[in-house]
């Protein structure tokens, strides 16, 4: 897949953001990210490993465990797989500028007998997310006859591992460096335990 449209809209001489390593074959991995973003609006950045680049869409109102709501997601351009890790500040005057926390990482499963990208073609992406915070099925759902064409929903499937009432800005911390977003947009260091606080709530709920 194409990563033009990342390179286009960054300057990497003034941006932490990581440069795509060059062109490369599908490795048929299978990780995820999700990284909020503190940008214009805060809002939640959703990534799923497809064809050798993260599949993207910006969540306004994050993820959640909770079955009931539907996410709007916005799809945007891909990233490179490099992005999986990132987690720091983007400067003023770049896009996007802001702080990035790396709020959730792990690998998915695809449901059903087709694949990803036939999945995503169709409109229709199912999957099992094993995550620090997410897990269960999910689907991501393209909304059809919209002008924008880039508007899909978030949808969490009944299964053992919905929470109904799961608020997630409960776990506002980073899964890589255990900091808030004000402790990142500071740049104070890594805490001592990276997730402690929040591994403590994740058992409490289940």
């Amino acid at each position: 897949m194409s990563l033009n449209e990342y390179v286009r809209k960054r300057s990497f001489g003034s941006t932490p953001e990581p440069e795509p390593a060059g062109p490369r074959a599908s490795t048929g991995g299978n990780s995820f990210c999700v990284q909020r973003h503190d940008a214009t609006r805060l809002h939640y950045d959703f990534r799923l490993e497809v064809d050798g680049t993260l599949k993207s869409w910006a969540i306004p109102k994050g993820p959640t465990l909770d079955p009931t709501p539907k996410r709007l997601a916005a799809m945007v351009e891909d990233h490179p797989l490099e992005y999986g890790n990132f987690e720091g500040n983007i400067p003023k005057g770049n896009y996007g500028a802001g702080s990035v926390m790396l709020w959730d990482r792990g690998t998915y499963e695809t449901l059903g007998d087709k694949s990803p990208e036939e999945q995503l073609a169709r409109g229709d992406f199912k999957f099992k997310l094993h995550g620090e915070k997410l897990n269960g099925e999910f689907a991501i759902v393209q909304m059809k006859g919209r002008v924008k064409g880039n508007e899909w929903l978030l949808l969490k499937k009944k299964d053992a591992e919905a929470r109904p009432g799961w608020d997630v800005e409960q776990y506002a911390y980073s899964v890589s460096t255990g900091r808030t977003q004000e402790e990142i947009a500071r740049d104070l260091p890594a805490r001592d335990s990276a997730s402690a606080m929040g591994k403590k709530k994740l058992r409490a709920t289940r």
